[in-house]
């Protein structure tokens, strides 16, 4: 039979880049004490005052159909939360509604790119860019972001990838994985780069509430020189700790928003009112659990990086902000796939390795901060052990 071009630019994009986390969960499942680092989910269950509201919402019959764009409501809340947070005015125009960042990405995507265009990320990425890019038919086309510019996107790298083919910029502040945030400066030479070269400016903004103390995060729609070129997507997932309720979004011009709702309402007619509900007090509101995630993240990184940083030559990224640590792990003489899967075997520790993010971190892994402290302090030990003792095989003649 024959099936689309999609599925097969998307054979290799799926579920394989989570195997690890995915074998993790087949051994405990077996039995086997795993201490598993793997995914970022939240550390607290969704606040009960946000699962009531869609309850209640439920109950009194917030179950039938909705606006394809978004509920009222909600789209009011948006606006008046962007407002605020940007400085200038955001409307119900510029607002539209999806179940989830990743949706919100995937419509975005299809939308402005196609089969020829290019589509410049930075590399590590999230592990689901290299699909929503190549569900387009757009070539994605990976811009180093190095450990030595603290994991920023530098113009200098992007500028040197633009071709005549080049349409849009995804980044990802703060990002995931390395917790890197961009500056005002930063974000000021890639919005001047993308006018010079009329890009879009894709910006994924999921982690802007569990930004730690000593950071400061600033949208690229603060800039109201870029307001006709920038699109911003986010969710409640990690700041409300709400993953499974699907509420998200994407923030951008009115005529883009104009031209991409049709192909919305094609893929999914409206959000679910009583989510939709929930959501309006979610964002109304500062989040009752971001601000202690913030709090045990940050001292997770820091307990992360006093066990392991030049333990047996393993070095630490410092996080600025979200659920995760990068661990280099280049002096046991292994790739971070290989360590990924001997550390998981032999100590009974999953990680993910750097690979399953992007090729510039193949001598990576990434550490959720999402367990509690004693987990990661025996987490550390183990890694440390295992550490040295493939340092202390290599060295054996």
């Amino acid at each position: 039979m024959k099936y689309a071009a999609v599925s097969s630019r998307l054979a290799s994009l799926g579920g394989e880049k989570w195997r690890m986390h995915a074998l993790a969960m087949q051994m405990q499942q077996s039995g086997r004490e795993i201490i598993n680092l793997t995914i970022g989910e939240p550390d607290v269950p969704t606040p009960p005052a946000l699962v009531e509201a869609a309850a209640d919402a439920m109950r009194s019959g917030r179950t039938g159909y909705s606006d394809g764009r978004g509920e009222q409501a909600l789209l009011d809340a948006l606006a008046r939360r962007y407002s605020h947070s940007s400085g200038r005015q955001i409307g119900r125009e510029n607002i539209l509604c999806f179940p989830g960042t990743q949706t919100a990405l995937y419509t975005t995507l299809m939308g402005i790119a196609e089969t020829g265009d290019e589509v410049l990320v930075g590399d590590p990425m999230y592990a689901t860019y290299a699909g929503v890019v190549a569900a387009s038919g757009a070539t994605l086309i990976t811009v180093p972001l190095k450990a030595d510019n603290g994991f920023r996107l530098s113009v200098t790298d992007v500028a040197s990838r633009i071709t005549g083919n080049s349409r849009a910029i995804l980044i990802n502040t703060p990002h995931n994985p390395t917790g890197a945030i961009l500056s005002s400066g930063d974000i000021r030479e890639l919005g001047d780069l993308a006018i010079q070269h009329d890009l879009w400016i894709i910006v994924d903004e999921v982690y802007e509430e569990l930004v730690f103390a000593d950071a400061r995060f600033i949208s690229p729609l603060a800039f109201k020189e870029y307001s006709d070129r920038v699109i911003a997507v986010s969710s409640i997932s990690k700041s409300h700790a709400a993953p499974g309720f699907r509420s998200g979004w994407c923030i951008g011009p009115a005529e883009f928003c104009s031209r991409v709702l049709p192909m919305s309402e094609t893929m999914l007619f409206g959000n679910q009112p009583f989510i939709a509900d929930m959501t309006v007090q979610a964002i109304s509101n500062r989040s009752d659990v971001a601000a202690g995630m913030c709090r045990r993240f940050s001292k997770r990184a820091k307990l992360i990086a006093t066990a392991l940083d030049g333990v047996s030559g393993l070095r630490v990224n410092h996080p600025q902000a979200g659920m995760f640590v990068l661990v280099n792990i280049a002096s046991t003489y292994l790739s971070g796939d290989d360590f990924a899967m001997s550390l998981l075997k032999t100590m009974g520790v999953a990680v993910m390795p750097g690979s399953s993010f992007g090729e510039s971190l193949n001598d990576w892994v990434r550490m959720t901060l999402t367990v509690d402290d004693e987990q990661i302090h025996e987490a550390t030990r183990r890694i440390a052990e295992h550490a040295e003792a493939l340092r202390s095989q290599h060295r054996s003649p």
